[in-house]
């Protein structure tokens, strides 16, 4: 895992790129303490940069950029391209030479022999800058599911790309403001995929690629889905019994797992309370015959806290657990801040927060790399709002925890969701509530100058109908959670972004292509079958995992929100009184002063009124931060 960076200009690079080329580099050293690396190509208008995460091939020999022989082709490679070995040895047996055990030096040999079809042969998570000089072609590739981010500036003179976009803003070229539409939807929580905070930055979509073309004086930028995620017509699954069900999908998580704990460094595994990655735990112990160490976290909030869960799980597998404990004070202080500069972007909920700080403590421990288990909600039907839109599903008692945060108190409604998916799906009704709420805050005139905006319109709007079409219910609310809030939230701010604040790479096994296109295959009926969320991978995994975990229903694994506590509401009235006065607020040119400044003040009576209040001050407060950070 690494960070990638750079820009490819017009014209022969001017003097001054090797400063911006090292700024822009530099801006990413917490993604790679292992030194930077830079090449420039001046009469091609090319500048690069990598830092390195040293965890395959630890030799100088995985230094990048990376050059094929000839010269003519140049690559940088953040992440990890698992199966390599053998892909290697097939490739040398036809003719491929390698100059280090690199999984990266794949990339070029692929290329080599493939060409752009060379992404169909990739299989892990990764983000890939690659330039062939001799074509003047540009590439860059994201992964299936986007664990890994990339993002580009499609600037008329000069493209850029970086690993985060903080790196392109190193770039003279690229303006410093936040997007207004986009600071609009992030006050709802739901990014439009591809978009970002920022004017000028785009986000490289998951399973596509970036084709930039320099003929004729000018760049021709294309974009190309090489994959997704294709649910069967409704009624057309594979016409298995439950049982081969199981077993398919426990074969494919199976060589996920195994895959991804073979590293030159050791792997050890993120653990919360749930299911996932106590089950990921159990197989990796298996496939290893070994007990990783284990990484938690523990709120003081017992409501919210699942350490004690997460001991158990590691002591049935003889696992170390190192638990990283946070205190009340600890989410709403400078670390919220720094949490909002790693993630470029708002969120609702201060498990991004934690998550920054697990990532310390894992870091300190001397571990590059880890286990994670996120997907299996998305492939398999996890998540409360799921249960909504299955006929057999019913919410969990518990869940009530959740409601005006991630569900919604009343059943909520949304044109653009109803026109598109024919209905409007559990996890996007809180954020139509939120939505309500938001509107009235925003300054005058604003949706106006944006045309009539409407955040959530906007990403009804970005679905691809065809991959909607024919499908069920399940199946459509599952597709349109992954193409929207899995890459802007589940895998960004609650993943890389925070693991990678502090070098250390998540490897989600259950995000493996080939698990997704197992599980896509299994009816509704069997992914929440009699009201048990994820029975197949429950049924697939049973005895990877204590009984009690098996037998334990989904927790939503979350920050405890600041109204619970008066210590937490404390700081947080100290970081609203620093980036939400009425001068900051009319700075950012958002909101309205008078109107934000009196719904801050509102005391909700009720949890679930409280919770949705909660996180909309959370977006507030991050909007304004990131406003100060990058722009003021």
């Amino acid at each position: 895992m690494c960070g990638i960076t750079g820009f490819w200009t017009l014209q022969r690079l001017g003097p001054d790129a090797p400063d911006i080329v090292d700024r822009m580099t530099d801006t990413l050293g917490h993604r790679g303490p292992d030194g930077p690396g830079t090449a420039l190509h001046p009469e091609s208008g090319l500048a690069m940069g990598h830092v390195r995460l040293a965890i395959n091939d630890l030799s100088p020999g995985g230094k990048q950029p990376l050059s094929a022989a000839a010269g003519d082709v140049v690559a940088t490679v953040a992440g990890e391209i698992y199966g390599f070995q053998r892909m290697r040895a097939e490739l040398t047996a036809a003719g491929e030479s390698f100059h280090s055990k690199s999984d990266s030096e794949l990339v070029l040999a692929l290329y080599r022999r493939y060409g752009l079809d060379f992404v169909q042969h990739l299989r892990g998570e990764y983000a890939i800058a690659l330039v062939d000089l001799a074509r003047d072609r540009l590439v860059l590739v994201r992964d299936r599911f986007g664990v890994r981010p990339l993002f580009f500036h499609p600037g008329t003179e000069m493209v850029g790309w970086a690993s985060e976009a903080k790196a392109l803003l190193e770039h003279p070229a690229v303006p410093r403001r936040l997007s207004r539409s986009a600071a609009v939807n992030q006050l709802v929580q739901v990014m439009v995929p591809g978009s970002t905070a920022f004017e000028g930055i785009e986000s490289v979509r998951p399973g596509h690629l970036v084709v930039v073309d320099r003929c004729d004086g000018r760049f021709r930028v294309r974009t190309q889905r090489y994959w997704d995620l294709d649910f069967p017509h409704d009624g057309e699954w594979d016409d298995l019994e439950p049982q081969q069900h199981v077993e398919a999908v426990r074969s494919a998580i199976t060589d996920a797992v195994a895959l991804r704990i073979q590293a030159d460094v050791p792997v050890g595994q993120y653990l919360s309370g749930g299911m996932d990655s106590g089950a990921i735990l159990g197989m990796a112990s298996a496939v290893a015959q070994t007990s990783p160490q284990a990484f938690t976290i523990g709120f003081e909030d017992p409501a919210y806290d699942e350490s004690d869960i997460a001991t158990k799980v590691a002591e049935h597998n003889d696992a170390q657990l190192q638990i990283r404990r946070i205190g009340e004070g600890q989410l709403y202080d400078d670390n919220y801040v720094r949490a909002v500069w790693h993630s470029e972007r708002t969120f609702y909920n201060t498990l991004g927060v934690a998550k920054m700080l697990l990532s310390q403590t894992t870091h300190a421990a001397g571990f590059r790399a880890v286990l994670s288990g996120e997907g299996a909600d998305e492939l398999f039907a996890g998540y409360p709002a799921f249960a909504l839109d299955h006929a057999s599903g019913q919410l969990n008692p518990a869940d009530d925890l959740f409601v005006g945060a991630i569900l919604a108190a009343q059943p909520q409604r949304h044109p653009g969701f109803d026109r598109v998916m024919g209905f409007t799906p559990g996890w996007v009704q809180p954020w139509v509530s939120a939505w309500h709420r938001v509107k009235p805050l925003l300054a005058d005139g604003l949706l106006e100058d944006l045309g009539g905006y409407d955040p959530l319109e906007a990403v009804a709007q970005s679905l691809d109908p065809g991959q909607l079409e024919h499908r069920g219910r399940l199946d459509k609310a599952q597709y349109s959670w992954i193409k929207t809030m899995l890459d802007g939230q589940i895998l960004s701010w609650g993943g890389d972004r925070m693991d990678m604040s502090h070098a250390v790479e998540t490897r989600p096994a259950l995000l493996d292509h080939r698990v997704a296109e197992t599980a896509v295959r299994v009816p509704p009926g069997l992914r929440i079958r009699e009201g048990t969320e994820k029975w197949v991978l429950r049924e697939a995994l049973r005895y990877a995992m204590p009984d009690f975990l098996y037998r334990k229903r989904k927790f939503a694994f979350m920050a405890p929100p600041a109204h619970r506590s008066m210590t937490q509401s404390a700081r947080l009235s100290r970081l609203t009184d620093r980036y939400l006065s009425p001068d900051r607020i009319a700075a950012g040119g958002i909101c309205s002063p008078n109107r934000t400044r009196r719904f801050l003040t509102e005391v909700p009576a009720d949890n679930a009124a409280a919770n949705e209040h909660d996180k909309i001050h959370n977006h507030l407060l991050g909007l304004h931060i990131l406003h100060d950070l990058f722009v003021a």
